[in-house]
C-alpha cells in the first residue's frame, strides 16, 4: 500500500479510529536505503500474527520508497515530500496505524528472534507502564550494549544506560530514565493523550522529552531486556546536531518542570552550559554558531513553548520531585570524549552536580 501525501496534508485529522491490529511497527526513513532494506528483512522474518508494518519515506533521494514498494508490496508506504523530521515522521506513521501499540524502529536496526513480544510483553504486567525499550547491542559489536534505555541527568542531558558494557548487563525489566527512540513501543492510548511526539523537535531528544510527559502523566518507562535489536550506532556530529540537542533540551525543560523547579536548578544548568561550551569548542568548533541559534529560538519562539508548557502541565499527575529523584548527577563523559579531558570533567563537574541534585531534592515540597 503506497500512500504518497503532499506537505499540506500533514495536518489533516487522524485516518484511523479504533485498532485493528495488535502493533503497528512505524519506520521512519530517510536515504541509507541498504540499511533500511536489511532492517526490513529482519523484522518479516519474525513478524508475528495481527503486526501491522508501516514506513514512513520522508522524501528520500535515494529511492527507498520505490526499493520498498518493490521489495515489500505488502508494507503500508507513506512518502512524504518534504523532509518532516523524525518526530513528525513518527506522528504521521502513528495517524496511519491501526495497532492498540506503537512500536518505532529506527532503519538502521536489525531485531533478533523474539523481539516484539518482549517489547510488548510488560505492558500485560502493569497498566501503569506506558513505554517500553529494547536492549539495544551494538550492530559491529553485538556482545556490547549501545543502551538499555536512556539515562537522564537532572540537567536534561541524555546519555546511553550501559553504553559500552556487556550486553549481559542489566537482565531485570526495570524503569529507566527515559526510552530509546531506535527501538521502543508506547501504549496507542497514551501517545494520543500525550499529542505524540513534539514536532517542534524536529530530531534528537523527541524520546526523551516523550518519556518525561509520560511520566508527568503517572506513567512509567521501562527496558525490557529480552527484546534484543542491533544499531549500527556511530557517534555523528553533523552540521546542525548540537543546535537540534541544546534547543531541544530547553525546550523540554521548560515544558516540564514548575518555574520554582528551573530557579533552583539555574545553578547547575549554567554548569551544564560550561560542559556543552567546552564539548562544542573541543569537537565541534566549526559550527560553534549553533549554540548561540539554540538560545536564540528559545527566545523568538517563546509563546511557542509557553504553549507546549501549558499542554505538558494540563496533564501532570506527578511532582517535580519524582521526576528529579530518576535523575542522576553523573555524566559519562566518556560518551562524549575520552581521555585526560574526560577524566578532568569527571574529577571537577560530577562532585559538583552531586551536591547540587542532593540540595534541590532536599528542598524541593511540590
Amino acid at each position: 500500500m503506497n500512500l504518497a501525501l503532499p506537505s499540506e496534508s500533514i495536518e489533516s485529522d487522524a485516518v484511523t479510529s479504533g485498532t485493528a491490529c495488535r502493533a503497528s511497527i512505524v519506520i521512519v526513513s530517510y536515504n541509507a536505503k541498504p540499511k533500511l532494506l536489511a532492517c526490513l528483512d529482519s523484522v518479516l522474518n519474525s513478524l508475528p500474527e495481527s503486526i501491522e508494518m508501516i514506513v514512513v519515506d520522508n522524501a528520500s533521494s535515494e529511492g527507498n520508497a520505490d526499493a520498498i514498494a518493490a521489495a515489500f508490496p505488502d508494507i503500508k508506504l507513506i512518502c512524504s515530500d518534504t523532509n518532516l523530521g523524525f518526530a513528525a515522521g513518527c506522528n504521521l506513521g502513528a495517524r496511519y496505524a491501526t495497532g492498540g501499540y506503537l512500536v518505532f524502529l529506527n532503519p538502521d536496526t536489525i531485531v533478533e528472534s523474539g523481539w516484539l513480544d518482549a517489547l510488548l510483553a510488560p505492558f500485560e504486567t502493569d497498566a501503569n507502564i506506558g513505554l517500553t525499550t529494547a536492549r539495544i547491542v551494538l550492530m559491529a559489536e553485538p556482545d556490547l550494549l549501545n543502551t538499555c534505555g536512556c539515562d537522564i541527568h537532572l540537567t536534561g542531558l541524555t546519555l546511553c544506560r550501559g553504553m559500552g558494557q556487556p550486553s549481559d548487563t542489566f537482565l531485570e525489566v526495570e524503569d529507566v530514565g527515559a526510552i530509546s527512540g531506535a527501538a521502543f513501543s508506547i501504549r496507542r492510548e497514551l501517545f494520543d493523550m500525550l499529542g505524540g511526539c513534539d514536532e517542534t523537535m524536529f530530531l534528537y531528544l523527541e524520546d526523551t522529552d516523550l518519556s518525561w510527559r509520560a511520566r508527568l502523566a503517572g506513567y512509567r518507562t521501562v527496558c525490557a531486556p529480552e527484546s534484543r535489536v542491533r544499531h549500527d550506532y556511530q557517534l555523528r556530529i553533523t552540521p546542525k546536531k548540537v543546535f537540534w540537542e541544546e534547543r531541544n533540551r530547553y525546550l523540554m525543560l521548560l515544558k516540564s518542570f514548575r518555574w520554582a523547579t528551573l530557579l533552583l536548578l539555574l545553578p547547575a544548568y549554567l554548569l551544564a552550559e560550561t560542559i556543552t561550551w567546552g564539548f562544542v569548542l573541543l569537537k565541534d568548533r566549526q559550527n560553534f554558531g549553533n549554540k548561540i541559534r539554540a538560545y536564540s529560538w528559545i527566545g523568538s519562539n517563546w509563546r511557542v513553548i509557553m504553549r507546549k508548557r501549558k499542554t505538558t502541565q494540563a496533564l501532570r499527575v506527578e511532582p517535580d520531585r519524582t521526576l528529579l529523584e530518576s535523575t542522576g548527577s553523573k555524566i559519562d563523559f566518556d560518551q562524549a570524549a575520552g581521555g585526560v579531558v574526560a577524566t578532568v570533567a569527571r574529577f571537577v563537574f560530577n562532585p559538583l552536580f552531586f551536591a547540587l541534585r542532593r540540595i534541590v531534592i532536599a528542598l524541593i515540597r511540590w
